[in-house]
């Protein structure tokens, strides 16, 4: 994936004919992150913490669902890919990079939770259940790497190395 035009409106990416079912492959596995992984705090006390802890959950269900209904919307526009010689270009706005990049991180953080929380210089054994989440914590990477791009993120050095 690689950034082709980009204007403050959109902007289009070039897709390889194997990236377009890569990525809608990817970002149907969103939501990953279990809402129980989401703590108000880590100690949990306070007079209202179940409280709040509730109204947490509650407002990031309500943000899973707007997630949720553009991951469909975008799996079913036909006009977001238009197919070329090559692959397929992808029109963003500015706001789809952004929304995009919450579901890829959400399916990046679930994979690395789903394989154990693996410290980065750890290699964890890939066994059958848990490849797929070994293939989409190195896809969404992938990708991320392209959108953060596109809105003029610079790769941080720890990321370098990856």
């Amino acid at each position: 994936m690689k950034l082709l035009r980009a204007n403050k409106d959109h902007c289009i990416f070039q897709l390889g004919q194997r990236e377009k079912p890569l990525l809608l492959e990817t970002i149907k596995l969103y939501p990953l992150v279990p809402a129980a992984h989401h703590r108000l705090s880590k100690a949990g006390h306070g007079p209202n913490a179940e409280d709040n802890q509730r109204l947490l959950e509650a407002a990031l269900a309500e943000q899973r669902e707007e997630n949720h209904k553009q991951v469909l919307a975008m799996l079913n526009d036909a006009q977001r890919f238009r197919e070329t010689n090559s692959g397929f270009e992808l029109t963003l706005t500015p706001a789809q990079i952004e929304w995009l990049l919450q579901v890829l991180n959400d399916v990046r953080v679930g994979s690395w939770l789903a394989l154990g929380e693996p410290e980065p210089d750890e290699e964890p054994e890939v066994t059958e259940p848990d490849v797929k989440y070994h293939i989409a914590l190195q896809v969404c990477g992938m990708f991320q790497s392209a959108l953060l791009a596109a809105l003029g993120v610079k790769e941080s050095p720890e990321w370098a190395g990856d």
